[in-house]
């Protein structure tokens, strides 16, 4: 086992992952400003309601409190997110046989449609990264950005 295949220090994990902190806001905001710009969709769909289309074409049928779980974002603004969705006639409620109080929320034929071409445009922008990537990279960025995000599971989200 070389010195990059060992786990590191305490103190020189922190040091790196910060890097990675480095990283991921500027990437999260210009991916957020394409989408906002239409580069990336081109069809209206604020960022809000594309993060439950997304879910919901990913998972099936949620709760809106099991898609702020999902996004780390508060039950309130998915609320308001699927009633801006809703208002588009791109998902409905549907009864919970689970939880009576508690209905799901599933894609409409127009919501899937949307959502099917916004990820679709987004597949072929992406086909385009460079950096001659692997697969274990990917899968060593996801590990990463996977316990990073384990790491902040006592922030509140509000």
């Amino acid at each position: 086992m070389n010195a990059m295949d060992k786990p590191l220090p305490p103190d020189a994990l922190g040091r790196r992952l910060t890097e990675v902190y480095d990283l991921v806001g500027p990437l999260y905001r210009r991916a957020q400003r394409s989408v906002e710009q239409g580069l990336a969709t081109g069809d209206g769909l604020s960022l809000g309601v594309r993060a439950v289309l997304t879910l919901l074409h990913r998972n099936g049928p949620m709760t809106v409190p099991q898609m702020g779980r999902a996004q780390a974002i508060s039950r309130q603004f998915v609320q308001r997110m699927v009633n801006d969705a809703a208002a588009q006639d791109l998902v409905e409620s549907v009864p919970n046989p689970a939880h009576r109080r508690s209905s799901l929320i599933r894609l409409t034929q127009r919501g899937s449609a949307a959502i099917t071409a916004v990820l679709d445009r987004e597949h072929q922008l992406l086909r385009e990264v460079g950096g001659d990537l692997t697969d274990a990279d990917v899968t060593a960025c996801l590990r990463v950005l996977g316990e990073l995000l384990k790491a902040l599971d006592h922030v509140d989200l509000g």
